[in-house]
């Protein structure tokens, strides 16, 4: 992968912000990570960062801001990492299981990734 732009304050919690972006190039698609360290408690204001965290990906990938700043990947397909420490449950799973089909209707797809898996986080990255 080459990475294309990385913040260094990043999470759920800072939602105007794109933690992680870059060009798969193994898949020619574009992936955008999202990192949540704090455990799920199901509280509106987790919940709210969360969704708003979605809209502020979403508009990127749709509204012109990745055709201005990257007009060569303009058309690929994209997914959306959810990178957690803890797989989400109750009302986040739920807002989850929504945003997930929202996003496929635009075909972007959504993972969530939670502790160890996927085998890219060893505890020294963002999302701890």
């Amino acid at each position: 992968m080459e990475p294309a732009a990385e913040q260094s304050r990043s999470g759920v919690a800072q939602t105007g912000v794109i933690d992680f972006f870059a060009h798969d190039t193994r898949a020619d698609e574009l992936l955008l990570a999202m990192f949540e360290a704090r455990p799920w408690d199901d509280s509106d204001l987790q919940l709210f960062q969360l969704q708003e965290k979605f809209n502020a990906y979403v508009s990127f990938l749709l509204d012109g801001e990745l055709a201005e700043a990257h007009p060569e990947l303009t058309g690929k397909n994209a997914r959306i990492e959810l990178r957690c420490a803890t797989m989400p449950e109750g009302r986040a799973l739920d807002l989850l299981s929504a945003i997930h089909d929202q996003l496929a209707l635009q075909e972007i797809r959504l993972e969530v990734i939670a502790g160890n898996e996927g085998g890219g986080c060893d505890g020294d990255c963002s999302c701890h």
